[in-house]
């Protein structure tokens, strides 16, 4: 297919938002595979942007929205449908007590942006405590509460933003005796600090189970329970952004569930819509009547529309019908061996994280100084596009090149091992033109 002008025109009437562009022109996508305008087949390990867990157009999803469209998809926002009832039972059903009512919303960010404003106005405070790693939207309250990139040269954001440190463990300074990582000791200091700076107005504490732009950064085990305490302790509510994490990818249906531990408020978002927009905020009935009560406003053109809902509900049934969240237990451990493999194999190869379908690989110049090598993850993601594999990279200040590796969870164990092959080979061509 002729390509003629299509980059002319991209640079002439298209604004950039962020990174450059993938130099391929995607066409089509469907399953695990993406089709470039040369007919290539490109692997991709990214989901789109981390969210087809049912791959490119299932055919369940085809069908549901088709015949939503054709029958209810968008009304009045004061009007309630069957399809949005139903999806916030299911929700409540899949939750832990006391999460049992559900608001129905179209993205990550808005979900966000409507937790903050229940917890604000539940707790009468207005303070917001998030990772210095975090991503948890564009918009402004979101955007207050994401530290990891798009600070600069906006202006004040939102007041009353704090943030606890990251707990990275591959790079923290809070050290054990013994050289482990001690979060505990990173946390209390953490909150020592927030307590600072403190108004005495702390409201929420937004975080992501596994900070993804944050660097594919997972919680400790028990570091959930013992921050849930903290904020208990602050009369503080415990917000979960599982954006990334919810329904299957860390081979839990959603990631708290490995801690035990339940959040105040749940935000679902990209995996609920499997790639379309759908996104919802989960609470308790306590907290809900509390808002209701004082005159919680979040009334959008798009707030419990009945497509979202339909979509939603099928992803919800793929994933139960085909035992999606086993699956992707069983196929992460099939990534972490791999990773491992290569992190023995390769000194340039630092740190591997992450659980299920969401895992990362770090790339340092060498183990023993983990200094970043940036240029060497920018060249291992363009052989691995060359070669047919699309990854994802992450580069902040002060971190290696992390790939961020989250393939649907319909993927096959012989997809999988081909991303991982192409991977591995991207890696070694890399290294070997440099030598």
């Amino acid at each position: 297919m002729s390509t003629d002008g299509f980059w002319a025109d991209v640079e002439h009437h298209v604004v950039r938002y962020g990174a450059a562009f993938t130099p391929r022109i995607i066409e089509r996508a469907t399953g695990s595979f993406l089709y470039d305008s040369d007919g290539a087949a490109i692997l991709d390990f990214t989901s789109g942007q981390m969210s087809a867990v049912l791959g490119h157009s299932h055919p369940d999803v085809v069908r549901a929205v088709s015949e939503s469209v054709a029958s209810l998809d968008h009304l009045y926002s004061g009007m309630i449908t069957r399809p949005v009832v139903e999806l916030a039972k299911r929700l409540s059903a899949s939750l832990p007590d006391p999460l049992t009512k559900t608001l129905l919303l179209t993205t990550g960010a808005e979900s966000n942006e409507a937790a903050l404003k229940m917890a604000k106005l539940y707790t009468g405070r207005f303070e917001v405590v998030s990772f210095d790693r975090s991503w948890h939207g564009m918009t402004s309250g979101a955007r207050a509460a994401t530290y990891s990139a798009g600070r600069r040269g906006y202006g004040p954001s939102l007041p009353g933003n704090l943030t606890l440190p990251t707990p990275n463990g591959y790079r923290s300074p809070f050290r054990n005796a013994d050289g482990s990582y001690d979060w505990k000791g990173e946390l209390e200091y953490g909150f020592a600090l927030v307590d600072h700076q403190s108004t005495g107005a702390l409201a929420a504490c937004l975080i992501e189970p596994i900070l993804s732009s944050g660097g594919l950064i997972d919680l400790p085990l028990g570091y959930l329970a013992r921050l849930k305490e903290m904020c208990a302790e602050r009369g503080m509510l415990l917000i979960l952004d599982e954006a990334q994490t919810g329904l299957g990818r860390t081979g839990h249906m959603y990631a708290f569930e490995r801690d035990g531990v339940a959040p105040d408020i749940l935000t679902l978002s990209k995996t609920l819509g499997a790639g379309l927009p759908a996104a919802a905020v989960v609470t308790s009935a306590e907290i809900e009547e509390v808002c209701s009560d004082r005159g919680f406003l979040f009334f959008t053109t798009h707030v419990s529309d009945p497509l979202a809902a339909t979509v939603a509900l099928t992803v919800l049934d793929v994933i139960e019908r085909d035992n999606l969240v086993e699956r992707a237990a069983k196929l992460g451990e099939q990534v972490t061996q791999r990773l491992l493999a290569m992190r023995d194999g390769y000194e340039v190869v630092g740190d591997v994280r992450g659980r299920g379908l969401l895992q990362g690989m770090e790339l340092v110049n060498d183990k023993r100084s983990k200094t970043p090598a940036d240029a060497l993850g920018q060249a291992v993601t363009a052989a691995c596009l060359d070669r047919g594999l699309h990854l994802n990279i992450v580069q902040l200040p002060g971190m290696g090149g992390i790939f961020r590796i989250a393939p649907p969870l319909t993927t096959t164990e012989d997809e999988l091992d081909a991303g991982m092959d192409v991977l591995e080979a991207s890696l070694k061509a890399v290294l070997a033109a440099r030598t």
